[in-house]
């Protein structure tokens, strides 16, 4: 079991709260409580996981500013590789 003080778990509390460990939170060196997380069912631990993907996928779309199916073609092992004849 993890131990975190107070303030660190409120500022640190989503990464805490959607992690899988039990903490022990302490104020001053003393504990004065404890999360225990709930175990996630398989589909809403996916669910999130997609979440996060398209999170990710949505990102990389606006940085690079390449379309849906640009992007797919990377991922596409038939299609030779794109490059930068610059590089």
């Amino acid at each position: 079991m993890k131990h975190v003080e107070a303030r660190e778990f409120k500022e640190r509390s989503l990464d805490y709260l959607t992690s899988n460990e039990p903490l022990a939170i302490e104020h001053e060196g003393e504990i004065i409580g404890f999360y225990y997380p709930k175990k996630r069912a398989k589909q809403e631990e996916l669910e999130r996981k997609l979440d996060r993907l398209g999170q990710l996928v949505n990102q990389a779309l606006a940085e690079t500013g390449m379309t849906e199916d640009e992007f797919a073609d990377l991922f596409d092992l038939s299609k030779p590789f794109p490059y930068d004849a610059d590089s």
